[in-house]
């Protein structure tokens, strides 16, 4: 009978999310073996054995990342009353987390992608999709509030959607950059501000 192995002698979940951390710290490129193996605790033997690849480790670690961090913003924009609110209060929860001194500043997809993944095509396709999915929900709210009549009809859904997808990706560079807190409110206010020009609907009370 053949032997079933030496068992794992680390807890993969734990690992996974240090692998995480470490990337959205440094980026794809700007994270080592070295980096990975040091931050998970574990030999990169076992990294291979267990994740087959730094990319595919890296995959696995966007995949939790938006798991555990897209899902506030998300269920913002689903549970809002309206667009506005919806769109606007996920740049606020996004905000909330940029500067969450418990993690690195910014947003991972967004920041993993700025540089040394040229190189890389299928690399840089997956995080430019992953990317894509923030501008299709903004989308997709934007429509919502088209049929429920907060939105006027005639909006261009693509632009305004990817005004906002814009406006996020900006103020995660800006919290890698030292933003604080405030500083990014005040570039929410402007993008609330600019709402009504953009995608305006019968009149609601303003969004404190």
């Amino acid at each position: 009978m053949a032997g079933r192995g030496r068992p794992r002698g680390f807890d993969r979940d734990t690992a996974l999310r240090q692998a995480m951390v470490t990337f959205w710290e440094r980026g794809y490129e700007g994270t080592s073996m070295t980096d990975l193996t040091t931050a998970m605790g574990i030999a990169s033997a076992s990294v291979y054995a267990c994740f087959g690849s730094k990319e595919e480790l890296f995959r696995e670690a966007v995949e939790l990342y938006g798991a555990m961090e897209g899902d506030k913003a998300l269920r913002c924009l689903e549970t809002s009353l309206t667009a506005r609110e919806g769109i606007i209060g996920a740049l606020q929860v996004n905000a909330d987390r940029f500067a969450d001194p418990a993690t690195p500043p910014g947003c991972m997809v967004a920041l993993s992608a700025l540089t040394g993944t040229t190189d890389n095509p299928e690399l840089r396709d997956f995080l430019a999709g992953r990317r894509a999915l923030v501008q299709q929900s903004f989308r997709e709210r934007l429509e919502r509030g088209i049929g429920e009549g907060d939105v006027q009809d005639g909006t261009d859904v693509d632009a305004v959607a990817g005004f906002y997808a814009t406006v996020l990706q900006g103020m995660a560079i800006q919290s890698r950059d030292g933003a604080t807190r405030a500083r990014l409110e005040a570039v929410i206010a402007c993008a609330a501000a600019a709402w009504d020009s953009l995608a305006r609907g019968p009149e609601r009370p303003a969004l404190r």
